[in-house]
């Protein structure tokens, strides 16, 4: 079923996932709220905010994880509800915080599980299967990795392989869950990189949710800042990240300057304890 038939005529063309009212519960627990909000195509979305404000959660929503009590998600131009597993596998591809994955799979093995929805009763394993598990594990430093055990890996290396999972699955739309989770600072930036990378050579529309306010704002096109299960306030980083954002969002004081270095919003925290010095 289409938007049209679904009464709703004005989705924004520009956008591939879109949400209309959208209400995500845990059971009785409220945690996103009548959501409206429009993920750019061919752009990198970041979600911020503080611990607890729907930031996973809208995630889940967006990769139809988590079904809605209230309100739609549009892949394009169709409910997202509305489609199969597959063809939703084929689209978009998520990577949720901590992943599980079953005792004993070797690298590999655990890549090769993004080419399942490219697969089907007749044809099994592929020469484009083969050529996108490869590249994904080059792309992410994993090659000489690749027939080690998952277990036998730091939880760096094996955030690295979820990542290419991720990749060979080839999606259009990429949605991660603090990929950055257990990397150092330079792997890090090297994954963050890689996205970047992937997004303006080949198109590929990233959503993902950021602790680090000066890395969202490094890498986002476009920043979406959240507060108890609402959007406070979104658009470019240079309109979103402002004192009076970090201190209401937050609860903090800080003050925004621009980055020496890329010229992106800059934010630096003032702790209580410099506040009082100042005083």
């Amino acid at each position: 079923m289409d938007a049209e038939q679904l009464g709703v005529t004005e989705l924004d063309e520009r956008s591939v996932l879109t949400t209309r009212r959208l209400t995500l519960a845990y059971d009785q627990s409220l945690i996103i709220e009548d959501l409206n909000l429009a993920i750019p195509a061919g752009k990198i979305t970041v979600l911020v905010g503080p611990n607890g404000c729907g930031k996973s959660t809208l995630l889940r929503g967006l990769a139809r994880l988590l079904k809605p009590k209230h309100g739609v998600v549009y892949l394009d131009r169709d409910s997202i509800a509305s489609l199969s597993t597959r063809e939703v596998a084929k689209q978009l591809g998520i990577l949720p915080q901590s992943p599980i994955a079953p005792e004993g799979l070797t690298v590999r093995e655990l890549v090769a599980q993004g080419r399942y929805p490219h697969q089907g009763w007749i044809q099994q394993w592929s020469q484009d299967d083969e050529r996108f598990t490869q590249e994904a594990l080059a792309v992410t430093g994993m090659t000489e990795l690749a027939d080690r055990s998952l277990d036998s890996l730091s939880g760096g290396q094996r955030q690295r392989a979820w990542i290419a999972m991720t990749l060979a699955q080839n999606t259009e739309i990429l949605l991660l869950d603090e990929p950055t989770t257990f990397l150092d600072l330079a792997h890090q930036i090297e994954v963050l990189d890689l996205l970047c990378e992937l997004n303006q050579t080949m198109g590929r529309t990233i959503v993902m949710v950021l602790h680090d306010l000066n890395q969202a704002c490094r890498y986002a096109d476009y920043l979406v800042a959240l507060h108890q299960g609402q959007i406070f306030t979104n658009g470019t980083p240079k309109d979103v990240m402002t004192e009076a954002m970090v201190r209401s969002v937050f609860g903090l004081e800080s003050r925004v300057i621009p980055d020496p270095v890329a010229g992106t919003p800059m934010c630096v925290p003032i702790s209580r304890r410099i506040r009082e010095r100042r005083c």
